[in-house]
């Protein structure tokens, strides 16, 4: 659990980190759209860990490593916003975050699941309808036969009437 200065440093850096790619982001990342997801502090405040969310790229694990590449000019310009708050800049760290991408493959499954539920509710739907028309057709073939099979009173009550 993050201490309370630690959070408030975070949302510090964050705010400048993402004033500075504001301005001077598509020289790192090019047409890529990148946005700070997160942004967490050591307890000892030596080092923080930017996590991007990275669309529209083809390879964003090359943004993420452009991201290191143009780190000593980064945390040059988080010392220029940050110099009266903070006494030393952390050193920074890049990671991508994966969290919206692994949400998108979990609702892909989801709907899925449920695609193949609709599927599997229909087609029994379908086998109780059949079922209750097989029924209802057998019902009259079955009353046929119980009308040919009378008792002995009832067929001569039949010969009777017939007479």
């Amino acid at each position: 659990m993050d201490s309370r200065r630690q959070l408030k440093i975070a949302s510090l850096i964050k705010e400048a980190f993402t004033e500075i790619l504001s301005r001077n982001g598509k020289s790192i990342y090019g047409k890529a759209f990148v946005t700070v997801t997160n942004v967490t502090v050591t307890s000892d405040l030596t080092l923080t860990r930017f996590y991007l969310s990275i669309f529209n790229a083809e390879d964003p694990d090359a943004v993420v490593e452009s991201f290191r590449e143009h780190k000593p000019e980064i945390k040059r310009q988080l010392g220029e916003k940050l110099r009266h708050h903070l006494r030393r800049i952390p050193e920074v760290e890049f990671f991508r975050d994966e969290t919206l991408d692994n949400a998108y493959r979990i609702e892909a499954v989801f709907k899925k699941i449920n695609d193949e539920k609709d599927a599997f509710e229909r087609e029994l739907a379908e086998k109780e309808a059949l079922a209750a028309k097989a029924a209802v057709a057998a019902k009259p073939k079955a009353a046929k036969k119980l009308a040919a099979k009378k008792t002995p009173v009832k067929k001569a009550a039949a010969k009777k009437n017939a007479k």
